[in-house]
């Protein structure tokens, strides 16, 4: 993608646009995507020198087109499809006034064949726009396997032979817990990236929350849609101030709770109350009813840590999450003291997949430094920034880190 920021967002906005325009006229999904992507990268490389289009939706799928039509040309005999791929050079498709299939497209992706980190990749690529080495550098695994996975995943979408279109009721209830669940992640790598030299990535977060309203409107009853909606409009809202003027991590405590968005606060908290009001009451409806209250406390040391830690408790049995089991220990140091939450972290360290996840250690640190271990508290710190591949939380890590080592400059 473009270094422009400017082309760049508008590309990664257009580009479910355009490939939904691309599905819907000509089928063929993984080549209408391959299409795509190369349309993407030649609007990148000629938009910063030569300008965007009038129309750069149609540019978009302009070139698409005429990428179909090379492959058209090259996958059948030369008689019969030129005169195919003649009228696809010539018509200029757009997607129809007012329609955008982005949301067809995300259950198209979120195919119940596809196991989740297949569905999460493809969504991540299909519809926010991200290139492979993004992806792969996201879930912290090869270029090469990110891309044989993305192809797999590609090809068994395009073998389902499945038309653009949203689901009709018996198979969106089918594979709602995954998009659901792609949805969310998809979100939470915008808002606190995985890796590269940014806390967040605005255009995936934005992205995810235009969905998450799409899917809302579409299933306004399904409180787990609306549980999630309210959980990421809830978790935005604290976005301008998670990070200070040049760049650099500022912890929830410290935040300035006046630069939250409160439209985004009274929004995400109304949604969260009626999706705990509806039956069944599920994990993203929890999840919400914890950041309503973070958000609702206009200090840090305001928060109801007694009823978050209740709500941890429950979304624990709801979901025997590490993570979640995670959060439960800081609650947990902060109603009963920093020995209650480490004996719960040494239960969740027990696991040797867990125990190297920086975040275990970050959250470790954070408890012993309420401890007053410094020098523990300190390797753990060291430890978190050696782990993660995010620049912005490496650099908050190794300076509490060195803060403790130094207290007189921390």
């Amino acid at each position: 993608m473009s270094d422009q920021p400017g082309v760049e967002g508008l590309l990664r906005r257009l580009a479910p646009q355009a490939l939904g325009a691309v599905v819907r006229r000509y089928g063929h999904f993984a080549d209408a995507e391959d299409a795509v992507q190369e349309a993407l990268v030649a609007a990148a490389t000629t938009w910063p020198a030569d300008g965007v289009p009038d129309s750069p939706l149609g540019w978009l799928v302009r070139v698409a087109s005429r990428r179909m039509a090379d492959l058209s040309r090259a996958a059948e005999s030369r008689r019969r499809r030129e005169d195919l791929a003649a009228s696809w050079s010539r018509e200029t498709p757009e997607a129809a006034p007012g329609s955008d299939d982005t949301l067809a497209l995300f259950f198209m992706c979120c195919h119940p064949a596809l196991p989740q980190a297949s569905a999460v990749a493809l969504t991540l690529r299909a519809l926010g726009g991200l290139t492979t080495r993004e992806i792969a550098a996201a879930f912290l695994v090869p270029e090469a396997t990110m891309a044989q996975r993305i192809s797999r995943a590609k090809r068994t979408v395009a073998e389902s032979r499945e038309r653009l279109a949203v689901p009709d009721e018996g198979a969106r209830a089918e594979r709602l817990g995954l998009v659901l669940r792609v949805l969310y992640l998809v979100f939470n790598e915008g808002y606190a990236s995985s890796g590269g030299p940014n806390l967040h990535r605005t255009d995936l977060a934005s992205e995810a929350i235009r969905l998450g309203r799409l899917l809302h409107d579409l299933l306004p009853d399904e409180p787990e849609a609306t549980g999630l909606l309210a959980l990421m409009l809830l978790t935005e809202a604290r976005r301008p101030a998670r990070a200070a003027p040049d760049g650099s991590l500022v912890p929830l405590a410290d935040q300035d709770r006046s630069l939250w968005d409160r439209a985004l606060v009274t929004e995400g908290t109304a949604l969260a109350t009626t999706a705990l009001e509806r039956e069944p009451v599920g994990e993203y409806a929890v999840q919400a009813a914890v950041a309503a209250l973070h958000d609702e406390a206009p200090h840090h040391e305001d928060t109801d840590w007694e009823r978050i830690l209740s709500l941890y408790s429950v979304l624990e049995r709801m979901t025997d999450s590490p993570v979640v089991r995670l959060n439960r220990a800081v609650a947990m140091t902060m109603v009963e003291g920093p020995d209650a939450g480490l004996a719960l972290l040494d239960e969740l360290s027990a696991s040797r997949p867990l125990a190297r996840w920086h975040r275990v250690h970050a959250v470790r640190a954070h408890l012993l430094e309420r401890k007053r271990d410094v020098e523990g508290a300190r390797a753990e710190y060291a430890a978190a920034a050696a782990g993660t591949d995010n620049l912005r939380e490496r650099d908050y890590l190794t300076q509490r880190a060195a803060a403790l080592a130094h207290p007189e400059s921390g």
